[in-house]
């Protein structure tokens, strides 16, 4: 997640739409005043000689985090003190406590065709398995196998964004993108996070017919959005 002052746009990181190697880019031409919200240890080795994370936590003049005693009893998260990776456009508007910068700023996001999507979600969670479940059995799973995106880019189910890039043409929005605040990129997006799914077969041979009208039913959003199909 992103949100740059200097070039006045905001950024909001999708899931499994090359998010981060767009956001490593864009941190190339953020200035020192700019919010990158923190990566993955990994993740930020590939920001190195760029801009790492910055200015993301929470100043005195956004309130302070929540006392200890309210998170004594869950795990201390980046969601209670500052800005964070997949921040959905709600809390970012609420920390941000600017409504004319968050009126004014142009913002995107990029989605994903939710079939092919799905698949990459599945090779990402099972990352390191050496006898994944099948992928049947992990879209039964319902709620827990799901990977809403739709969420992150819109406020109370409306598109919160001014641009909707798509995943299968990722450098040609990105561009269009960055055209509407005057930057171009000068070298090609860095590749990060594409080791997970070693099985290049079409994502369309993982399905049956079940399967396929679950995915469709639960991104329907998405879907009606960018006018995708199977």
């Amino acid at each position: 997640m992103i949100i740059s002052h200097e070039h006045k746009f905001i950024f909001l990181k999708t899931k499994k739409t090359a998010g981060t190697s767009i956001e490593i880019a864009l941190s190339g031409l953020c200035g020192p005043d700019d919010i990158l919200s923190p990566l993955t240890e990994t993740d930020e080795a590939l920001r190195e000689g760029v801009r790492g994370a910055q200015n993301w936590r929470r100043h005195s003049w956004w309130g302070s985090p929540q006392p200890l005693w309210k998170r004594r009893w869950r795990k201390f998260s980046p969601k209670d003190y500052g800005f964070y990776n997949h921040m959905p456009a709600a809390e970012v508007k609420a920390l941000l406590n600017d409504d004319a910068v968050w009126r004014s700023y142009f913002k995107f996001a990029f989605d994903r065709n939710p079939w092919d999507r799905q698949v990459s979600y599945y090779h990402h969670r099972y990352r390191g398995v050496g006898n994944p479940e099948p992928f049947e059995h992990f879209v039964r799973k319902g709620r827990n196998a799901r990977l809403d995106n739709y969420d992150i880019y819109s406020l109370k189910g409306d598109v919160a964004v001014d641009f909707v890039g798509r995943y299968e043409t990722l450098t040609e929005d990105l561009a269009k993108a960055l055209g509407q605040v005057g930057l171009t990129l000068e070298s090609e997006l860095p590749r990060a996070k594409g080791e997970f799914r070693k099985e290049k077969r079409p994502y369309r041979e993982y399905y049956s017919d079940n399967t396929k009208r679950i995915v469709e039913d639960w991104y329907a959003r998405e879907i009606k959005l960018l006018d995708y199909e199977f």
